[in-house]
């Protein structure tokens, strides 16, 4: 059977010679693009790290802090960037006019009225963010209702991580209040209960004593340990508080340390600190043992 003349006209040699060589070059084209965008990632990244590198002996421009935040934002622009670009080789490769694509670029602005809203609002968020310092990578702070330390800031999103290890991927957009917990002195404070019958003023000297001690021995504490006195008179105790203030991040730790010098520091004296107490009390004997009470 012989083939019919459209099918002839397709198998016809130039015509599959110039299939292969256009897909020949497509693909090379790709190939080229991918190479052409991974070194360039590279590259740009380099660079950026190197223009945020104080020179050896002379201090950072920028605070370390929010010039490692700045390097984030600036290698996600550049990703991006690229990936545009990339896209346009390909695209006139396939032979799509890429002069049409970039002058068809109004009809972004109605994707943006019909759906697109959330992306602008995260990058222009995100924007804000970087400029206005509100927080930057490793600190502390709590967003969209969770805390945590911040591992990235994007052009989009921000990469928070929990206490419990779990890594939050937050939309900039969704960022409406900040708490962040890494600016300025914390407060670390603990309360010190002692028995009805203790010599308040003796316990008094004791913790101050203690505080000057821990003051000395921890350098985070940027003020105190205060003992701020008697604050309650609880059913079995008094209460004592003893106020510092720490360097951020450093306030678990200080407590820590205060509780277990207290603790140390009263034992010693002998001073009580009151527990509770539970007594079992047993009835009667019977054979072979003791009869539970009822």
């Amino acid at each position: 059977m012989n083939p019919s003349p459209a099918m002839a006209s397709l198998l016809a040699p130039e015509r599959l010679t110039a299939f292969v060589l256009g897909a020949g070059r497509v693909l090379f084209v790709l190939l080229l693009v991918l190479v052409g965008v991974t070194l360039a990632l590279k590259a740009g990244r380099l660079l950026i790290a190197r223009a945020l590198r104080p020179p050896e002996g002379k201090k950072y421009p920028l605070d370390p802090r929010r010039a490692q935040t700045l390097q984030a934002l600036l290698n996600s622009i550049l990703r991006y960037s690229l990936y545009f670009v990339g896209a346009l080789v390909v695209l006139d490769a396939l032979g799509v006019p890429t002069t049409s694509v970039v002058a068809s670029a109004g009809l972004v602005g109605l994707a943006v009225g019909f759906g697109a809203q959330n992306l602008v609002r995260d990058v222009i968020t995100g924007f804000f963010i970087l400029f206005e310092d509100q927080y930057g990578i490793g600190e502390y702070v709590g967003v969209a209702g969770v805390e945590g330390i911040i591992e990235d800031i994007g052009l989009r999103t921000t990469r928070l991580r929990d206490f419990n290890g779990d890594l939050h991927i937050i939309p900039n957009g969704q960022i409406n209040l900040v708490t962040n917990k890494s600016r300025g002195s914390r407060r670390a404070l603990v309360e010190v209960g002692v028995a009805y019958e203790s010599d308040l003023r003796r316990v008094q000297e004791i913790l101050e004593g203690i505080s000057r001690e821990i003051a000395a021995a921890m350098p985070e504490i940027v003020e105190g340990p205060t003992v701020l006195g008697v604050t309650a008179l609880g059913e079995s105790q008094v209460t004592f508080q003893v106020l510092a203030r720490t360097e951020p991040m450093a306030e678990w730790k200080v407590e820590r340390e205060m509780r277990r010098r207290f603790k140390l520091g009263l034992d010693a004296a002998g001073i009580e600190i009151p527990y509770p107490h539970r007594v079992v009390v047993l009835e009667g004997k019977q054979e072979g043992g003791l009869r539970p009470a009822r």
